[in-house]
């Protein structure tokens, strides 16, 4: 029998070591003196989308840059990435985000800077249209994961999740006694903006 994996869809992922705790401190700080915007979000903040244009960020934009670029050559992409924009969320007690794709970007992304055990993990679904009409029963035992429907993944503090832009995800409540801060990110090829 031969067997080849066609249309498979990558998540990335990479631990970093940046001041979680700076991060936090700016965020909170800024959360208190803006309103913020209404988006996915429900029970949360989500600041405007001009964050990597804020100094106090540069650290984390320049990694996140650097991560995209290794990306854009295991992908084949041709030209720069460009970070579109970038944003910070709060999500309170029971806080959460609807299903949703990131639009007009290549990939996107999210890196943890408070995540307790029961923060609510990110959900990315099974991208393939067709999939969703056929239900088949499957032997006991957990399926290997490129039969899997849909990934719950772990948040986990200094750590960034990229994946195409299209993919849908969503964020499970935040069922912590404590806020979890993220920011989310948009990245483009150059010449697209």
């Amino acid at each position: 029998m031969i067997k080849e994996a066609f249309f498979p869809t990558f998540i990335y992922g990479k631990d970093l070591q940046l001041d979680t705790k700076y991060f936090e401190k700016e965020i909170v700080e800024w959360s208190k003196q803006n309103p913020g915007v209404r988006k996915t979000n429900v029970n949360g903040w989500h600041s405007e989308t001009h964050m990597h244009q804020m100094p106090q960020f540069k650290t984390l934009v320049d990694e996140l840059l650097t991560m995209q670029k290794e990306i854009f050559r295991e992908e084949w992409l041709d030209r720069f990435p460009k970070l579109g924009n970038m944003w910070a969320n709060i999500n309170y007690k029971g806080g959460y985000n609807k299903p949703h794709v990131h639009p007009n970007a290549t990939f996107s992304g999210v890196y943890y800077i408070k995540a307790l055990p029961n923060c609510g993990k990110l959900v990315c679904n099974d991208p393939r249209p067709g999939i969703q009409t056929h239900m088949p029963i499957r032997v006991k035992g957990q399926p290997p994961k490129h039969l899997w429907r849909e990934v719950h993944l772990e948040p986990k503090e200094n750590r960034v999740i990229m994946f195409p832009a299209w993919l849908w995800h969503c964020v499970e409540p935040n069922e912590s006694d404590d806020i979890r801060i993220s920011v989310s990110f948009n990245f483009i090829q150059d010449g697209f903006q």
